[in-house]
């Protein structure tokens, strides 16, 4: 009998991928378009693996009803975890696997995108000319040819934004808690602290990721460290801003700029179609106000490249679990063994 795995969150790219990935037919699918969260969980009832994806709740209540259910695996597609303890699911006998890596192209090539669209302010001309209006007034950019970008972060995503904006002419600073001494010799890359690629910096963008340690690292405090007029880029997790505070900054015209592809409260919100409805969070509704912020829903990670890899590494993990075979190498989280640390994680690539 095949091995039922229950699917979470699920968009007809994630199904569409996760079949062509899984041609041997050894898995029996059961896709949901809703997220798991304790209320949901008992709709895994017969499954031996769930596979949940950035905004479903798997905490502890959820995870314990999962282990009541016979559930023995727990598999992300995605990198981060934030949205899972850990410590919950070890107790309750379910190994959590994650993807560790996939296209970071994907990701950077995206930032990248933001950052050239705000700058440039594509999306106000696209939406003139569209309307027959052909006029330049207020669409003056600047040429990021000589200016300094900084990187927060430089697992392998980090990295590659930083080449890409290399390529651009720029100046690159970048802070990590576990320095590429050797990458950054070879690309002219220096490495400062925080506080000097804040005040120095004319872009900054964020690819750490989100641990109790990193939770509103851009706040108030850092914020008034920042030059006038910085573009601040996030692609990791939304909860690395302090929205209050980023809406405080913008008030103030602070900022040049704003390019946010995730939000501290995206659930609920992003990956759904909310058009003709009333958007029923006030913050995330006063930050789309701003002139200045350009905002797409989590879309970084949406290549076909990318779905792939998730989709491999995700099948791969779930028939490991179906014929006893070794889970993917460096994709368990946790597996009845010792949780990894926060710190051990953030020498990994940034999360999305």
């Amino acid at each position: 009998m095949n091995m039922l795995t229950a699917v979470y969150d699920t968009k007809p790219y994630d199904q569409a991928h996760l079949l062509a990935a899984a041609p041997r037919d050894i898995l029996q699918w059961q896709f949901w378009d809703f997220r798991l969260s304790a209320e949901t969980a008992r709709t895994a009832s017969g499954a031996r693996a769930v596979c949940v994806f950035v905004n479903d709740a798997v905490d502890r209540p959820c995870l314990r009803t999962l282990g009541e259910l016979g559930v023995k695996l727990l598999a992300l597609r995605c990198t981060g975890h934030n949205n899972v303890d850990l410590h919950a699911a070890q107790e309750a006998g379910i190994t959590v696997t994650r993807v560790p890596a996939y296209s970071p192209y994907a990701v950077a090539e995206h930032a990248v995108a933001l950052l050239l669209t705000l700058n440039r302010k594509i999306h106000r001309a696209f939406t003139r000319v569209r309307d027959q209006n052909f006029s330049l007034n207020g669409l003056v950019g600047t040429d990021l040819h000589g200016k300094t970008a900084g990187i927060f972060g430089t697992g392998k995503i980090g990295r590659i934004t930083a080449q890409i904006l290399r390529g651009f002419g720029m100046r690159i600073l970048a802070f990590d808690a576990y320095p590429a001494s050797e990458w950054a010799r070879q690309t002219g890359v220096e490495y400062v602290d925080a506080r000097t690629l804040a005040h120095e910096s004319d872009v900054i963008t964020l690819h750490i990721p989100l641990t109790p340690e990193t939770r509103h690292i851009i706040r108030g405090e850092t914020l008034a460290l920042m030059k006038p007029g910085v573009i601040l880029i996030n692609v990791s997790r939304g909860g690395l801003i302090d929205t209050t505070a980023l809406i405080a900054a913008l008030k103030a015209d602070k900022l040049g700029g704003v390019a946010l592809d995730v939000y501290e409260e995206e659930e609920g919100i992003f990956f759904e179609d909310l058009s003709g409805q009333v958007l029923q969070d006030d913050t995330l509704a006063r930050l789309l106000t701003f002139p200045k912020v350009l905002a797409t829903a989590h879309q970084a990670f949406l290549t076909q490249e990318a779905l792939n890899d998730i989709a491999r590494t995700t099948v791969a993990n779930l028939e490991a679990l179906a014929e006893g075979r070794p889970f993917v190498d460096g994709s368990v989280l946790t597996e009845g063994a010792p949780l990894f640390t926060s710190s051990a994680l953030a020498e990994g690539p940034a999360i999305q």
